[in-house]
């Protein structure tokens, strides 16, 4: 099983996750509840980290199980949720078998998010809902310098996808573990690939240019 970049800096992300960025994650957590919606049911959550969104799948009315790669993150997530360590692109769960996946800011932690994305249709059942919350494609990458929230300077690479550390953030989460960049194109061909329908499209941001992108889709019903 591959080594997972945030078991070098777990512990400083549970202390970022739950304090340093907590305005954020609370505007995350707002976007997800909106497409969420209530439970109740099984909610998987896919690349869970630290668990920092359990206590919002719960109010929600969902029964939420984790599953990540880190071993150091699930240190901090299996007193929050139950946990299974795993590789998100081999989900250890049968078909068909949950009625709602969710992946909160973790898309650009993986190589291949597309596969991520076709297996959480694969663990839906019917009708059931994916709910991805992620950086914005368009406005956060290697290519955007953030340091003004009032002018966001895009310069070239937005169609690079490999591996960075470069980030206008040095104290960041980027600049500890990089990044991999998903065009919007690419994110929206892999829901199509993977049989979903996109239901619902948010995009949310502290001034006048979104720094986050979520989206709802739904898996059809036979």
């Amino acid at each position: 099983m591959t080594t997972a970049a945030y078991d070098a800096i777990a512990d400083w992300y549970e202390e970022y996750a739950s304090d340093t960025a907590s305005g954020y994650m609370d505007r995350v957590r707002d976007v997800l509840a909106r497409l969420l919606g209530t439970g109740p049911g099984r909610c998987l959550d896919v690349c869970c980290g630290t668990g920092a969104h359990s206590a919002e799948l719960r109010r929600l009315g969902w029964d939420p199980v984790g599953v990540d790669l880190s071993s150091g993150q699930l240190r901090h997530a299996r007193v929050r949720l139950p946990v299974a360590r795993a590789d998100a692109t081999a989900l250890p769960v049968r078909d068909a078998a949950v009625p709602a996946v969710v992946c909160v800011l973790a898309h650009t932690d993986m190589p291949d998010y597309p596969a991520t994305i076709a297996e959480a249709a694969r663990v839906l059942a019917p009708g059931g809902r994916f709910v991805h919350v992620g950086v914005h494609p368009c406005f956060c990458g290697a290519f955007a310098d953030r340091s003004d929230p009032e002018r966001i300077v895009v310069d070239g690479g937005y169609a690079e996808r490999e591996h960075t550390f470069r980030s206008w953030n040095s104290t960041g989460v980027r600049a500890r573990v990089g990044a991999w960049h998903l065009p919007l194109g690419g994110l929206l061909t892999a829901v199509a690939d993977a049989g979903l329908v996109l239901t619902g499209v948010e995009e949310s941001g502290p001034g006048p240019i979104p720094d986050v992108l979520a989206l709802q889709a739904t898996k059809p019903t036979p």
